[in-house]
């Protein structure tokens, strides 16, 4: 078998063997085949595309390229949760207490953030103590006992993904949903999960920015979890604005904390039970969503969500005084307040430079060196729909350091578009998608 016969193939559209993904997949992994070879693999790919089954295959390799994370010591089915990421998406930190409260084990590996947004593990750090890195035995013991781990990523989970996602990055071959797709799920198959629901953002701040894209991607994913046996469901959740109200590490930690307690912003509380309600009946604790959503709200109206998380960051080692305190978290010393320029009604909040402003004030990383501020982000007082006078404040700072408070103005003020006449609110979810197929709210 040689590469270059592959990338012939798949350069005519024809349909790959699984004998030959493996052969790429491997190959460029141990280093037997060359970077220019898998980059022109990855651009036929991007043009030709890749069926179910392809897709299958290679997300399979990928994700027997490192590590795989066997969960079968833990009981129940291991549902897990991925978003496509968002600015403010702290969802993480609401479904892992409030699931597991509900019956469903929660053996989640998560990220750190690069770039505009915080990842769930740098969040997790603004409470003190909290262990991110626990040993293999120790995060299987403590899901058995108390429902619930949150940790980060192994270091050698897909490194055949890190390496062809590098390589991706620098021969624009990135926005090829069948990549997409297989990059995504490779990491939560080899993270051990039964059953995966997906958060697919669409919009601005989205990295689809329209909907036809953002559902065919989902597909992709959903097509992945069906070939390969796992439940996979998938939510389209507007991006259009950044969710919730805070941005930043400790900021983050504080607003789930207040949604845990039935206080939080309306479009978190939303999409956290919709998310949520699809991950309990994966799970085998509810027959529908709609009963699934009455567990939910229970484990908020009883406390009982909020007091896993408590057990969650106790079991870890972090500071409870915390979690029962959030004015214990890290707290930035100044506040600054950016007013709006004119009138109008606010039609869209572009996420992604509202992501950026939060990074410029230390709360994101612009190189993988970069030292995370956990006290430092932004409060968005204005929201799509919002009426807003010239002079209202639209968000408030929160900073340490103000050598780049200027800039970070300038990015949030450009964000909030306006428009002269009222706007609608956006609808928070757009679509949800299934093994069997596509159901449009929109």
């Amino acid at each position: 078998m040689r590469a270059v016969d592959i990338i012939q193939k798949k350069r005519e559209g024809k349909e790959l063997t699984p004998e030959e993904i493996t052969f790429m997949v491997r190959g460029y992994s141990e280093g037997n085949v060359p970077d220019y070879q898998v980059a022109a693999w990855a651009m036929a790919i991007y043009f030709q595309g890749m069926s179910a089954k392809e897709t299958a295959q290679l997300t399979l390799e990928m994700a027997k390229s490192g590590d795989q994370i066997d969960l079968s010591p833990i009981a129940g089915v291991k549902v897990d949760k991925h978003s496509t990421g968002g600015v403010g998406d702290k969802t993480t930190l609401i479904l892992a207490p409030m699931v597991a409260a509900a019956g469903v084990p929660v053996a989640k590996m998560s990220g750190r953030g690069l770039g505009h947004t915080g990842g769930t593990i740098d969040k997790l750090e603004a409470i003190a103590g909290y262990q991110v890195e626990l040993p293999r035995e120790t995060f299987i013991k403590q899901v058995n006992e108390i429902g619930v781990s949150l940790i980060g990523q192994s270091g050698n989970i897909t490194p055949a993904d890190k390496k062809l996602y590098a390589l991706r990055d620098v021969t624009a071959t990135v926005e090829s949903i069948p990549l997409i797709a297989s990059s995504v799920m490779s990491k939560k198959i080899a993270a051990g999960a039964d059953a995966i629901v997906l958060d697919v953002k669409t919009g601005s701040g989205a990295f689809m920015k329209t909907l036809d894209d953002s559902i065919a991607l989902a597909q992709a994913m959903v097509d992945i979890g069906t070939e390969v046996g796992r439940d996979t469901v998938a939510i389209i959740s507007d991006m259009d604005q950044p969710l919730g109200h805070l941005i930043g590490n400790g900021l983050e930690v504080e607003e789930a904390i207040a949604t845990l307690h039935g206080k939080g912003p309306e479009d978190l509380h939303e999409l956290s039970m919709i998310l949520g309600s699809h991950m309990v009946v994966l799970g085998k604790q509810a027959t529908t969503t709609e009963e699934a959503r009455e567990i939910l709200e229970k484990t908020i109206a009883d406390g009982s969500a909020f007091e896993r998380l408590k057990q969650l960051v106790e079991a870890q080692g972090g500071d409870v005084a915390m979690v029962e305190d959030t004015a214990k978290l890290p707290h930035a010393a100044k506040r600054i307040e950016v007013l709006a320029e004119n009138d109008g009604y606010v039609s869209s909040i572009e996420a992604e430079s509202i992501g950026i402003a939060a990074m410029l004030l230390g709360a994101g990383r612009e190189t993988k060196e970069s030292v995370i501020d956990l006290a430092v982000g932004l409060d968005l007082r204005k929201k799509v729909a919002d009426e807003v006078k010239k002079g209202d404040v639209l968000a408030i700072l929160h900073v340490n350091d103000e050598s780049r408070v200027e800039e970070s103005k300038q990015r949030i003020i450009q964000a909030y578009q306006l428009s002269a006449e009222p706007v609608e609110e956006k609808p928070l979810v757009y679509a949800i998608v299934t093994k069997d197929g596509v159901q449009r709210f929109v």
